[in-house]
């Protein structure tokens, strides 16, 4: 079976909805240790790409040239919200690029955060590429097409070298050949790439253990693991589950979003990377899944499961804010 049911919606004493997906748990060397339906599942990486997206801009050796923090790398990484000081990072980027906000090319959206949108309403402003969530990851590539000198408009198209670059990366991460990946094009202009769950989660294996890979890689590797753990904030954003996640766990994991209901997930300890896609593309029932994922992979201390408690099972509350039901995780894990 492809999918299997994955999370419950309930309303009263009935499950009203379901929602179904596929898992995969794979160790750094590339064995399925646990799943839920198909772990061959094959789907879009989305934004959970951006990890092993950002190795290509570090080992380029652009991150030495322009001298970048932590803080920027984390942002290259993010589906950031759009909140003041994500902009704020990806400006200070472009700034030591030499570069305006009218470089980037992935188009213009309201930010996510709430307050901050609701703040440039009030002052008159219309958002701009910074606002978009995927303006670090486009800042990113822009800064590889600097340092190595390709052009800059059209960064964004499959054919340019920098697009090229990252597709390699993706590839030697999930253990592929380039050709072996199908692609088509994200929200945001630039190559999405199609991976089955189990070959997203080994590369989040190998990133969280980085074995057998070159020793540039390995550093680069080591760098995104840094980024994301000290800095969750810039990763996603305020009231955001994977920045929660990473800020209750400490350097416990590294894990990343992505649209459509994509979650990776990687366990350093463990040398374990984790996919999970749940099939309606529902972002909805997405925390308590990967909640119980970890809690069934006995990841999670009572004190986090605690921290955490909030999106374990998420209640759901009508117009009068009374309570009608909630979103539950309802699966068990197979270990192999």
């Amino acid at each position: 079976m492809e999918t299997e049911k994955l999370a419950e919606v309930t309303r009263g004493a009935l499950v009203e909805s379901v929602h179904r997906g596929a898992i995969a748990v794979v160790n750094w060397q590339g064995e399925i240790i646990a799943s839920a339906g198909n772990p061959s599942y094959l789907t879009y990486f989305r934004s959970a790409a951006k990890p092993l997206q950002a190795l290509a801009v570090i080992e380029s050796g652009a991150v030495v040239k322009y001298a970048f923090t932590l803080k920027e790398i984390a942002i290259m990484i993010s589906s950031h919200s759009g909140e003041p000081e994500h902009c704020e990072v990806v400006m200070g980027i472009l700034e030591k690029l030499g570069l305006g906000e009218e470089y980037l090319q992935c188009g213009i959206s309201a930010p996510f955060h709430k307050p901050s949108n609701e703040a440039l309403l009030i002052e008159g402003l219309e958002p701009t590429p910074l606002h978009n969530c995927c303006s670090g990851k486009h800042v990113g590539m822009l800064t590889m097409a600097r340092y190595l000198n390709l052009s800059l408009d059209d960064y964004f198209l499959p054919e340019h070298s920098v697009q090229q670059e990252m597709l390699q990366s993706v590839a030697e991460m999930a253990g592929l050949e380039p050709k072996e990946i199908p692609f088509s094009i994200d929200g945001c202009g630039v190559p999405v790439f199609a991976l089955t769950l189990d070959k997203m989660a080994y590369s989040y294996a190998r990133l969280a253990v980085p074995e057998g890979l070159s020793e540039m890689k390995n550093a680069a590797c080591d760098i995104v693991k840094e980024a994301i753990i000290n800095y969750p904030y810039l990763v996603a954003g305020t009231g955001r589950f994977t920045t929660d996640l990473l800020q209750v766990t400490g350097h416990k994991l590294i894990a990343k979003d992505g649209s459509e209901a994509i979650f990776c997930l990687g366990v350093p300890d463990k040398g374990w990377g984790i996919a999970i896609k749940i099939k309606d593309g529902n972002e909805r029932a997405m925390a308590p899944v990967v909640l119980s994922v970890l809690e069934q992979l006995e990841l999670l201390t009572a004190e986090e499961k605690e921290r955490l408690a909030a999106y374990r099972r998420i209640v759901l509350k009508n117009n009068r804010e009374q309570v009608v039901g909630e979103i539950r995780p309802a699966f068990t894990l197979k270990r192999t």
